[in-house]
């Protein structure tokens, strides 16, 4: 198992401290799994390790770092959708998924200190996760950040540093200090081992529902869970689980919208955009780092981007919540994107969309 430079190809071993190659490329994960197969999975382990045969682990470090998270119900909305209740979570979002492996890839290591820049919610999952682990962490999340995710990355133990101006701007500043101080760069972004972890969404579902749904409403920002979906849909389809790859609905803001440009304008870089306020915190990144891998995976398998409709996306949380379902504003895009697409393309049924709190 390895790590490979996306642009220059060159292999670094998984235990490097290094958040990219010396060339400026990210790492990709080189690791030779099984083919997928529901008698691998392990029945009595009731969290997302159940999946650890098709996983990328480098040993039992997970036992102690998990907290239960995955196996999250799916429940029926109406006759067309189906939500995936992620806000069961411990930190009640997917980033859960990714910050479990994640930070058990850091205990396997022996790292005792991270740092992360984040709008929220992966933040706070790197900091419950390093709190259950014994690793200290700082969290940067950009200003206009929910408070009420701030006091609970706080409430784990970690530092919580606020920086002015936009989530991109926001990054930069966390990463200055990892080139400046050498401290390792838990991020959801650069660290492929968040994917191995952001993959057991589909694996789950399948599990769940012995199928996968036509459609997946998936939120794009930084994309991670867009790309661990893929990767686990593209196993799932070389395993011959399953023989057919589901429509894939990709949502952007639509005051932040780099990857759903490019995909208009059929360029393979996310195009330059100023970004606007938006409701939508957790998918409102202007420069995803890892957008040429996004759409070059969304140009293979015909995904449709779409826009959450600024205006309609508090109209869409309160329809959820007279259904009983009460989500954050992010996630309430994922349901008015949802909306925006039956409406463009007419209605659209046999469709799963991911709920966080």
């Amino acid at each position: 198992m390895n790590f490979v430079c996306t642009r220059c190809g060159r292999k670094e071993a998984v235990t490097t401290r290094a958040a990219h190659c010396p060339c400026g490329g990210l790492w990709k994960l080189e690791a030779d799994l099984p083919a997928f197969d529901l008698s691998g999975v392990d029945p009595h382990e009731w969290s997302l390790f159940r999946y650890r045969k098709f996983m990328a682990l480098e040993d039992e470090s997970w036992r102690a770092v998990t907290m239960g998270e995955g196996m999250t119900p799916v429940v029926r909305l109406d006759e067309d959708v189906l939500l995936k209740m992620d806000y069961f979570m411990p930190t009640l979002s997917f980033k859960d998924r990714g910050a479990a492996v994640l930070i058990a890839h850091c205990k396997s290591i022996g790292v005792d200190q991270v740092v992360q820049d984040s709008s929220g919610n992966a933040g706070n999952a790197v900091a419950a996760y390093c709190a259950r682990s014994g690793i200290g962490c700082e969290i940067f999340v950009p200003e206009g950040t929910s408070p009420k995710k701030i006091d609970m990355i706080r409430a784990h133990g970690a530092v919580c540093t606020v920086v002015p101006g936009t989530r991109d701007h926001c990054a930069d500043v966390c990463r200055e200090k990892v080139e400046r101080e050498g401290v390792y760069y838990a991020n959801h972004v650069y660290n492929p081992f968040f994917y191995e972890g952001t993959k057991t969404y589909i694996y789950e579902v399948f599990e769940q529902l012995g199928r996968i749904p036509a459609n997946l409403v998936i939120p794009v920002g930084n994309g991670t869970l867009f790309l661990g979906a893929m990767y686990a849909l593209e196993h799932l389809f070389n395993s011959g689980v399953i023989d057919r790859f589901p429509q894939i609905i990709a949502l952007q803001s639509q005051n932040c919208d780099p990857l759903l440009r490019a995909a208009e304008h059929g360029k393979t870089e996310p195009e330059a955009v100023m970004p606007a306020p938006t409701i939508a915190e957790g998918i409102a990144i202007g420069k995803p780092m890892r957008g040429r891998e996004i759409l070059t995976l969304a140009e293979k398998h015909g995904v449709h981007f779409i826009h959450a409709p600024e205006e309609q996306i508090l109209s869409a949380r309160a329809t959820l919540a007279k259904k009983g379902i009460y989500c954050e504003h992010t996630t309430a895009a994922n349901y008015a994107a949802y909306l925006e697409y039956c409406r463009v393309y007419g209605k659209t049924s046999d469709t799963l969309i991911t709920m966080c709190g």
